[in-house]
């Protein structure tokens, strides 16, 4: 890859963007101004227009395959009548980079307890690994990184430490991912059903959930019926207070509710939300986000 440089005044910035890629081959064409750094604050004098003070000229970043097509490029331009004000300022060798393996570098094992965590499907589990989810970055929500998915995971896993998960019901409501779901089925739960709007999230939670071994029913929020013993519900503040009665409604007596999702200014209005229905109270707590659980009683 070659990058070709070319200073380029104001009014010809997009006639001269448009010939590199429709007629002289250029990958992409990034256009800076020239003048000024990035982020440099531009000031005048009071009541003065700054339209002429920046991008009076800019500086176009055009990619090519090789050398001798940049050059080629750079000299069509030149040769052109209209290019009296076009400077060309370098043309240089652009390192590759492995893009996979630069993104894949940014997402690392999560630890949620010290014997679980979710692993991208790049890594190796740690040693000390019990539970492993295996989930990598996509089209859905969820995976861990986030501190609403983190605190829901460690409930999940404390639930099953402290009173079994196993012959439990579970809905997982706005599953993204899926990785509740998978979590609540890993940890033993009977049956576990997991609902979305986004019909590529149903896909990507089914898709997961088989990955990782475990059986999730994954449909649209239409489908899921009747009570559950555990209900989970990571999206946000508002349309947790929307599905109040919803969500409550699928809470079996004896059962729990968890609401992920919630700033902690935000826990006074969701336990008025669900207070004819529900109890809530503040179960864990990370960065400026809340756990918020209720139990029904039987």
């Amino acid at each position: 890859m070659v990058e070709l440089s070319l200073r380029v005044p104001k009014d010809a910035v997009e006639p001269v963007s448009d010939t590199l890629i429709e007629e002289l081959d250029a990958l992409s064409v990034s256009v800076e101004d020239a003048e000024t750094s990035p982020g440099e604050a531009l000031f005048g004098e009071p009541g003065m227009s700054l339209a002429g003070i920046g991008w009076r000229h800019s500086s176009l970043k055009a990619m090519f395959s090789n050398e001798s097509v940049a050059i080629g490029a750079a000299t069509s331009l030149l040769a052109r009548d209209n290019a009296a004000d076009i400077t060309v300022e370098s043309i240089n060798p652009v390192a590759e980079q492995d893009w996979l393996r630069l993104t894949q570098s940014q997402f690392l094992p999560v630890e949620i307890t010290p014997n679980f965590w979710v692993v991208p499907s790049w890594h190796t589990p740690p040693s000390a690994a019990k539970y492993v989810i295996r989930l990598d970055p996509g089209l859905a929500f969820g995976t861990g990184t986030h501190p609403t998915t983190r605190m829901c995971l460690r409930w999940i896993a404390h639930q099953a430490e402290t009173s079994s998960l196993a012959c439990k019901s579970v809905l997982d409501y706005g599953c993204g991912s899926g990785i509740l779901a998978i979590a609540a089925a890993m940890f033993g739960a009977g049956v576990v059903d997991a609902v979305d709007i986004d019909p590529v999230a149903v896909d990507v939670a089914q898709v997961n959930a088989l990955a990782n071994g475990v059986s999730v029913q994954a449909t649209l929020p239409g489908l899921a019926h009747g009570g559950y013993s555990l209900v989970l519900a990571n999206i946000l503040a508002a349309p947790l207070k929307l599905l109040a009665p919803v969500l409550s409604a699928h809470v079996l007596p004896g059962g729990s509710l968890v609401l992920a999702g919630v700033l902690a200014r935000q826990a006074t209005e969701l336990q008025t939300a669900y207070a004819r229905w529900l109890q809530l109270e503040i179960g864990d707590r990370e960065d400026e986000w809340i756990l918020l659980t209720a139990h029904r009683r039987t």
